[in-house]
């Protein structure tokens, strides 16, 4: 009997390893939620934060009762529930569409084949960011240097924008952006007049080519204080040149939904 008592407590001596093992994984994934938190600008780091949470969810980590703190951007879950879109345009494998909300891969898809030809010429890009899905009207092909006003076959290729959108109710913000180059000319004071013209010229065509209701459609310029690359180069400068049609996450979640 006192041999078998000895073995017994030999082999129980290391079962508190599991439940050490078990707090150092979820402390883990603490600290990596709120570092994401407060770096909340970073999508990569989001996109990571949240892989870790999902991945301990699925294994019964937080069964239990325990829970990680949400990243404290709120948008931030409703690009996790609506997925990232890929660099060159296309939807990550495991994307889905948000519950009774839109469904993003396929509006992806739609204006995909609407707009293939300007996709390839990277005259247009797609990609998901904290506040929606973002549509990027590039200067390239939309705009002369220093002007508002469209180019010609510019306004057919936001017509084919509307003829998707409009299929959707959407909360939209057009947004205009320009690199850091100071403008002064007998049109434009500052690249915020620049930018603002822009914004309010796709917009307007937005409206004259859909049934959007205006109320739901916002007007904004950001001159060159967001940028979507660096103004140290003239391709990145090139990129910063853009109108982006921004539809805002909160129109894709019903109220209670996605929080």
């Amino acid at each position: 009997m006192r041999r078998r008592h000895r073995v017994e407590e030999v082999a129980h001596a290391d079962r508190w390893l599991v439940s050490y093992a078990d707090f150092m994984t979820l402390l883990f994934a603490l600290f990596v939620v709120l570092f994401a938190s407060s770096h909340h600008q970073n999508e990569a780091i989001q996109r990571v934060s949240f892989a870790f949470k999902n991945g301990f969810q699925e294994m019964g980590a937080f069964s239990n009762g325990a829970h990680v703190p949400d990243v404290s951007h709120s948008n931030v879950t409703k690009v996790n529930s609506m997925a990232v879109l890929a660099e060159n345009g296309g939807v990550r494998p495991s994307a889905t569409h948000a519950d009774d909300g839109i469904d993003v891969i396929e509006l992806q898809r739609k204006l995909s084949k609407a707009l293939g030809k300007e996709l390839q010429h990277q005259e247009i890009e797609m990609r998901m960011t904290p506040e929606g899905f973002v549509i990027s009207l590039h200067e390239l092909g939309f705009f002369d240097s220093g002007e508002a006003q469209l180019l010609p076959g510019a306004a057919d290729k936001i017509k084919r924008i509307a003829s998707v959108l409009m299929q959707y109710g959407l909360d939209m913000r057009v947004e205009g952006h320009s690199d850091n180059v100071p403008i002064h000319n007998a049109a434009f004071a500052s690249n915020w007049d620049l930018s603002t013209a822009r914004a309010t010229a796709v917009a307007m065509m937005l409206l004259k080519e859909s049934n959007f209701d205006p109320k739901r459609m916002s007007i904004a310029g950001y001159a060159q204080y967001h940028p979507s690359a660096s103004n140290d180069t003239p391709e990145g400068r090139r990129a910063n040149r853009r109108v982006d049609i921004v539809v805002l996450s909160v129109s894709a979640f019903p109220e209670g939904k996605g929080q």
